[in-house]
């Protein structure tokens, strides 16, 4: 990892950069996927499979009968693992449930707001050299719990053709039965077209890689929602001498271990922690079975010393990090004062690893910066709000001349008319009772 101290904010620019490529250099290759794929269906989609995933595959379904028969070889520790990070990510979501909001903004005007869920969405989860059964939780639970009528997922298969049976069973618990063979930039472009397989959905969730995030990115463009642009993880670490070398190293290792284009960061007021941290990570890095990708990652990641508080919480909202650990003596300062963040994880003992696994929050969260601009996936993200109004003849009769006077500024007579009316009728029905 390089070290720098106390660098000149001329600098940061450069040094906060992530290790991705231009969205220039991936577009060209999402678009061509996309034409296929919206012109060829399932067939583009197989092809793409067979190309990129090594396999070709008759159908791109999972069977009923695979989803159920999931769970007979799987460990019995694992599924009670599942079972409770399930518990606490149910509990967490649900929490994020509102009540209707009702006001009367005026005598007989009443207005109303009421959060629907989104009919149709699609789940993305990453495959590869880790498949992410614990994105299906992030997802799936609150799908559910939001009421969406239809759940499509897609995960690339192995070379076999199959999905990890643990892959199966988390989707099955979940209550997702539509479930699609299909990974990378063909997933993203069968959930926004719709093939005769798999269903056109209304917004796609999940992290992937670049490509798959530039797809994100372009289904917007054909009508198709997303999350956000979830792209290769990152971690920045804030830590002063009151964090333990030994937990920060497995800390930025753990984010590291995801693949080559991750990025973790550390900041610290401490050149002593820095010189600890550095040594932590060299001596753990040879135990990991994953250490030439979490090496690559690595070389792209950064330890820096601020000598002032206040420099290092600006170079944190500066980088907007997607997972933020915070082990500090002040922390009030830090939680009060950053404002760039996916998600914090604050003291000693709190692990990144617990967000992304079972404590309770969403680890589906924005990277790249974006955290500067949106949040990470929550109850809301699977609905939409609506907003009603009911307006009383004595609701009109009050705020009637308010909307003439600011229609008639605009420009706008049909909206004029449309209260004109309406007063004009209720005064010659007074006029008429009287």
């Amino acid at each position: 990892m390089e070290k720098y101290f106390n660098p000149a904010r001329e600098e940061w620019e450069s040094l906060l950069a992530r290790p991705t490529q231009t969205v220039d250099d991936i577009e060209n290759t999402v678009r061509s996927i996309f034409s296929a794929v919206k012109e060829r269906g399932d067939a583009a989609v197989n092809e793409y499979t067979a190309n990129y995933d090594g396999v070709s595959m008759e159908s791109s379904s999972v069977t009923p009968q695979e989803l159920q028969s999931a769970a007979e070889s799987l460990e019995e520790p694992l599924k009670k693992a599942i079972q409770r990070a399930y518990a606490n990510i149910w509990k967490f979501h649900e929490a994020q449930k509102t009540t209707e909001l009702k006001v009367e903004t005026s005598p007989g005007v009443s207005c109303w707001q009421k959060k629907k869920p989104i009919q149709k969405v699609g789940l993305y989860i990453p495959g590869g050299t880790a498949p992410l059964f614990s994105t299906i939780l992030m997802l799936a639970i609150p799908a559910k719990l939001a009421g969406c009528n239809e759940i499509v997922m897609c995960s690339p298969p192995d070379k076999n053709g199959n999905l990890p049976a643990v892959v199966l069973y988390t989707a099955a618990l979940c209550g997702v039965s539509k479930v699609y063979k299909v990974g990378g930039i063909q997933a993203i472009a069968a959930l926004t077209f719709g093939t005769e397989t798999i269903p056109k959905v209304f917004k796609i969730f999940g992290p992937g890689n670049q490509y798959v995030t530039v797809a994100k990115q372009l289904a917007t463009r054909y009508g198709v929602s997303i999350d956000m642009p979830a792209g290769p993880s990152e971690l920045l670490v804030m830590a002063d001498d009151t964090a333990v070398p030994e937990f920060i190293a497995s800390d930025l290792l753990s984010q590291a271990e995801h693949g080559v284009d991750s990025q973790v960061m550390l900041i610290t007021t401490s050149k002593g922690l820095l010189e600890k941290v550095e040594e932590e990570v060299r001596l753990q890095l040879r135990n990991l079975p994953r250490k030439e990708i979490a090496n690559r990652a690595i070389s792209n990641s950064k330890l820096i010393y601020i000598s002032d508080a206040a420099a290092a919480v600006d170079l944190i909202n500066e980088y907007g990090p997607e997972h933020y650990i915070l082990c500090v003596a002040d922390e009030e300062y830090y939680l009060e004062n950053t404002i760039n963040a996916g998600s914090v994880f604050i003291g000693n003992y709190t692990p990144e690893s617990a967000g992304d696994y079972a404590s309770g929050t969403n680890h589906t969260l924005p990277t790249n910066g974006y955290a500067r601009q949106y949040s990470g996936v929550n109850l809301d993200s699977f609905m939409k709000s609506i907003t009603f109004q009911k307006i009383t003849k004595e609701g009109i009769l009050d705020l009637g001349e308010t909307i003439e006077i600011m229609a008639e500024a605009e420009g706008l007579q049909a909206h004029k008319n449309a209260v004109t009316l309406r007063l004009e009728s209720i005064k010659n029905s007074i006029k008429a009772d009287a």
